[in-house]
């Protein structure tokens, strides 16, 4: 499921670099979904991204991440592996960006692309299965998943409050808060699951 969802998007993203106008048609506009009413954009700017650098990072966690999450929802929900997979995909395209969408709905200047809250979402839910396998801090520092999370959400909400850059902080947070909470709506067991991983830190 994981190489379809990269094929997918890496397809519309490379036409949209070939014509330029695909971008101004499907990328999220709060403003225009939210007083045209092109409730399209709420899905379909996940499949766009700003440049190749963007898409290829974006494609590589997803792939790293995306993988493994796929064997943890084999092992809990079986046959429901894939569908479940899609929803939790689906869903952090969608969760991720309605914050933006209220905060921005009157600045017909915002607009974003790419799939960064849809990801977070994977690498949260990835990290709840296993929360003390490591993960490499900037590729290069191996830490605790828990510990990358915390100062990921730490990060993501400090960063959205400042609004210096162009970098869609406000989705990767709720992403990744989607990703933590979506095994436990499937299964609240889990949770057990998870915090006894953490007694064992």
């Amino acid at each position: 499921m994981t190489l379809i969802i990269i094929t997918i998007t890496s397809l519309f993203s490379l036409s949209a670099f070939l014509k330029k106008e695909l971008i101004y048609k499907y990328n999220f506009n709060a403003y225009q979904i939210y007083h045209r009413k092109q409730w399209y954009r709420i899905f379909s700017y996940a499949f766009l991204h700003a440049n190749y650098m963007h898409l290829i990072i974006n494609m590589i966690v997803l792939y790293s991440f995306g993988t493994a999450l796929e064997h943890y929802f084999h092992y809990y929900f079986g046959a429901n592996k894939n569908l479940y997979f899609i929803c939790l995909y689906v869903g952090g395209i969608i969760i991720s960006i309605i914050y933006s969408l209220i905060k921005n709905r009157d600045n017909y200047n915002y607009n974003a692309v790419g799939a960064s809250g849809a990801v977070s979402a994977v690498v949260f839910a990835t990290i709840f299965f296993d929360p003390l396998n490591k993960v490499w801090f900037f590729a290069i520092i191996p830490i605790p998943g828990i510990i990358f999370a915390l100062l990921y959400l730490a990060y993501s909400y400090y960063m959205s409050k400042k609004n210096v850059d162009d970098i869609g902080h406000d989705a990767h947070f709720w992403g990744a808060v989607f990703g933590l909470i979506f095994p436990i709506i499937l299964k609240p067991e889990l949770f057990q699951v998870f915090i006894s991983h953490l007694l064992n830190f």
